[in-house]
Formats: C-alpha cells, sequence, structure tokens
C-alpha cells in the first residue's frame, strides 16, 4: 500500500504551492491574506521537510501558529480548508472541553486518539474504493445463491456418478442456465426492487459503551476487539430489495479484502507526518493561577497540552502515536486575556502569531456573494427544491451587508455569523410558505429587506435579542 497510498497525499501537497494554497482558501474565505499566507507556509515546509535527509527531517519542527481574532471571521474555516486541499488528517477541537489529569473529563490526550480515529476511518475509505471491483464479482455469487438459494456451487458440480449426488446433471444444467439469466437481468437493474432475506451482524459495542461508560477511552485498549470472542455478534435476517441487499454484501466482501493492519500504520503514519490538529477557544484557558489552589481549567490544561505540542507519543487503541511532526493551530479572540497571558512555554511552542481583522461592510457583500458556498447562493438553491426561484438585487445586497456590519457595531461582534441571522429573518416568510405559493418568483431588494427587518431595527433592545 506504502509507495501508492503515500503518493496521494503527498502527490497533492507537492503539487501544491503557497501560491495556489492561499488562490484554493480564496474560493471560501474573504480577506484575512496574513493568516492565509501563514497556513500557506507552514503546510509547504511539511513537503519541505519531507524532502531532508533522514537525520535532518526529525530536527525539523512544524511552525505552529496562533489567529488572533474576534469570532466570525474566518480562522475555523482557514485550517478546515486546509486539511481539504490534502487530504490531510484534520479534527476541530475547543480547548475548554479538557480537564487537568486527575480531574473528571476529556484529557488532552483524547484530542490524539481522535485524530487517529478519524485517520483509519479516512484511509479505510479510500482503500474500500480502490476494492469496489475486486469485491463485485463474490458480492453478486452471493446475492445470486440469494435469489436461487438451492443453486450452491457444490451442488452443480456433483455429477450422478460421482457418489453421492444431490442433483442429476440435467438438472444441475437447468439450475446453471437459471442462475445465468438472473445474473444478466441484475445487471441489467431487472431485480432491484425483489425482495430476498440477508443475514445481518448485530454490533455489541453499544452494550460495552453502557458497562464500560466514557472511561473506556482512556483505558487506550480496543475492548470491542478484545472481547469479540465473550460477546460473538448475534445475526437477524431481514427482506430487503435486491438493490440494498447489493449494498450490503458490497460492503461485507470489501470489508473482508482490507487488510487493517496495512490501514492502521498508513492513518499513523498519516497522522504523524501530515495531521493538523486546530485548537479553538485557547483564550478561555489564558489565565494564570491567582494564588488559591490550581485552577483547574485554565493553566493545568495549559500544562498538559504542552507536552502534545511540544512532541510525545500518545497511546491509541491503534498503536503508538508521535506528536512531534503534528501541525497545530490554536485560535482565539483573547478579547479578555492576550496570548502572553499563556504560560511561557506553550507561548514558545507557536512561534506564528497572525492576526484577523475585523470584517467591514465591504467584506460583507462579498461573502455574500463571492465564495463557493456564499449564503446567497445556497438560499437561493435550497428555495429552487421547492420551485421557488429566489433572486437579489444588488441594492439588496449592500442593504444586508450595511445592517450586518451596523449591528456588529453596536451589540457584539460576531462577525460572518450576523449575516445567518439576517438572511433567516428576511427569508422567514418566503422559507415558511415556499410550499404552496402561487408566485414562484421572487426579488428581494433593499426595499424588502428594511420592510423585514424594519420594526426590529427601530426598536434597539429587540436587536440585541434577535439580530
Amino acid at each position: 500500500m506504502s509507495r501508492s497510498r503515500k503518493s496521494t497525499v503527498e502527490e497533492k501537497i507537492k503539487n501544491l504551492t503557497p501560491e495556489e494554497i492561499v488562490e484554493a482558501i480564496n474560493k471560501y474565505v474573504i480577506g484575512q491574506d496574513e493568516a492565509k499566507r501563514s497556513v500557506a507556509i507552514a503546510l509547504r515546509n511539511r513537503y519541505r521537510r519531507q524532502q531532508l535527509p533522514p537525520e535532518l527531517r526529525d530536527e525539523v519542527a512544524p511552525k505552529n501558529i496562533i489567529m488572533i481574532g474576534p469570532t466570525g471571521v474566518g480562522k475555523t474555516e482557514i485550517a478546515r480548508r486546509l486539511a481539504k486541499l490534502t487530504q490531510a488528517p484534520f479534527i476541530k477541537v475547543e480547548a475548554t472541553k479538557y480537564t487537568e489529569v486527575g480531574y473528571v473529563g476529556r484529557d488532552v490526550e483524547s484530542m490524539i486518539r481522535d485524530l487517529t480515529d478519524l485517520a483509519v476511518n479516512m484511509v479505510k475509505s479510500e482503500k474500500a474504493k480502490e476494492l469496489v471491483e475486486k469485491a463485485q464479482e463474490p458480492a453478486e455469487e452471493r446475492l445470486l445463491d440469494l435469489l436461487l438459494p438451492i443453486s450452491h456451487k457444490e451442488d452443480l458440480s456433483r455429477l450422478p456418478d460421482s457418489g453421492g449426488s444431490l442433483i442429476s446433471t440435467e438438472e444441475g444444467l437447468r439450475l446453471q442456465n437459471t442462475r445465468e439469466k438472473l445474473r444478466q437481468q441484475l445487471r441489467e437493474g431487472r431485480l432491484e426492487e425483489r425482495m430476498v432475506e440477508v443475514e445481518l451482524k448485530e454490533s455489541f459495542t453499544p452494550m460495552l459503551e453502557i458497562f464500560t461508560g466514557t472511561g473506556i477511552e482512556s483505558m487506550d485498549i480496543n475492548l470491542p476487539e478484545i472481547l469479540g470472542g465473550l460477546f460473538p455478534r448475534r445475526t437477524k435476517r431481514r427482506k430487503v430489495p435486491v438493490s440494498e441487499a447489493h449494498k450490503i454484501l458490497l460492503h461485507e466482501e470489501i470489508q473482508k479484502l482490507i487488510d487493517m493492519d496495512e490501514v492502521v500504520a498508513e492513518a499513523i503514519r498519516r497522522v504523524e507526518n501530515l495531521g493538523i490538529v486546530f485548537v479553538d477557544e485557547i483564550d478561555k484557558i489564558a489565565g494564570r493561577e491567582k494564588g488559591v489552589g490550581p485552577d483547574v481549567s485554565r493553566e493545568g490544561v495549559q500544562r498538559d497540552i504542552l507536552p502534545i505540542v511540544e512532541g510525545t507519543t500518545v497511546m491509541t487503541k491503534y498503536g503508538m502515536v508521535r506528536t512531534d511532526h503534528i501541525l497545530f493551530i490554536a485560535a482565539g479572540a483573547f478579547h479578555i486575556s492576550k496570548p502572553s497571558d499563556l504560560i511561557p512555554e506553550l507561548q514558545g511552542r507557536f512561534p506564528i502569531r497572525v492576526e484577523l481583522k475585523p470584517l467591514n461592510e465591504e467584506d460583507f457583500k462579498k461573502i455574500l456573494t463571492t465564495p463557493e458556498n456564499a449564503l446567497v447562493k445556497q438560499y437561493i438553491a435550497l428555495l429552487k427544491t421547492e420551485g421557488v426561484d429566489l433572486e437579489f438585487s444588488q441594492d439588496a445586497i449592500e442593504e444586508i451587508a450595511h445592517l450586518a456590519y451596523v449591528v456588529n457595531e453596536q451589540t457584539e461582534n460576531i462577525g460572518a455569523r450576523r449575516l445567518h441571522t439576517i438572511m433567516e429573518k428576511v427569508l422567514e416568510d418566503i422559507s415558511f410558505h415556499a410550499t404552496g405559493m402561487r408566485e414562484k418568483r421572487v426579488l428581494i431588494d433593499a426595499r424588502y429587506v428594511r420592510e423585514k427587518l424594519a420594526y426590529i431595527i427601530k426598536n434597539e433592545d429587540l436587536t440585541r435579542y434577535i439580530l
């Protein structure tokens, strides 16, 4: 698997220059050029490191990044798009959900366990796609066995003169012909609706979770696998259409062909060399002890995160995973605290700091229309499913952008998320009545926007609650 599988992900990184990375992120994130440049360089450095001789390669540590900026300006989206570009294992976690070792709650090592789980599923999914063709034939044979139960291969091969024959030569040939006809009909899709009975294996994992509770993750062992013999999976029979039965049987055949040792080895390699962990809300743990005993949710968590970022070995149910070359991107608004409030050791492990600027009115206009997943495009597509042709005039876009900017200035600044709130309010009536509307073409202009939001905008207290 190694060489071909390695090239899939690493070739992507090799072929992406920092300029191309920024250009790709620009399709989804407006502005924030400095942050985009920083993550593009960090990603390219991963490829450069892979080209170094082994003795030097291990010495090159990833340049971890802290993104500083208010909520809703694109911090998470930049990191998410970066991971998607390369198909690298990526996980987003909130620093606030971890507690210091010795207290009830999630320990910081669980972020690496979660990242490894994700990588295993990712590699397994890729391997499954490669094996679809190979698994088609055995899946088809099993499906034919369900459609024509007595036509087992061993029965068809036993002739009268071989002793102990179950069926005659003539009957065997007839069954073979019937089976081939069924095969032809199956391939032509003429049997899709016919019902067959399949045997499904019931999973015992939910029961294990009940007995072991949340502590199962910290045990670093794969209990379902270990206790598989003690709690054998029961089977149940279910009648399903041939189309669904084919998917079930194909999935089972693919699972049989997957070499899990190979999958796990590749997943761990990817996590260690290409993994990206996005730690959000890092500002919420940026407090210092106040001299009244340890602060569990703050400095204690920082001290536990430090070795993970610095480079340690975490035990997962798939084996040992080293974190030395995982890229960590931390983010926070830092309204109350500031990056210098983090413990010095942790600050030193995030050498790159970028400040993301608050969004202005012009940015909001672009966010509404420019990105590939722009809000306006989303709402037009959603209502199109109900047969409604939605159209936004330029002055409507400008009015929505202006209102979002004004409300952010007057109340809490939640960045681009304010656009979601305003758009929902503007389109509330249309979304509610879409199915029964007689006039299926609707133009949204500035006057319509003001009409829908007039009462809320006049009442400042209401603006604070609703927008």
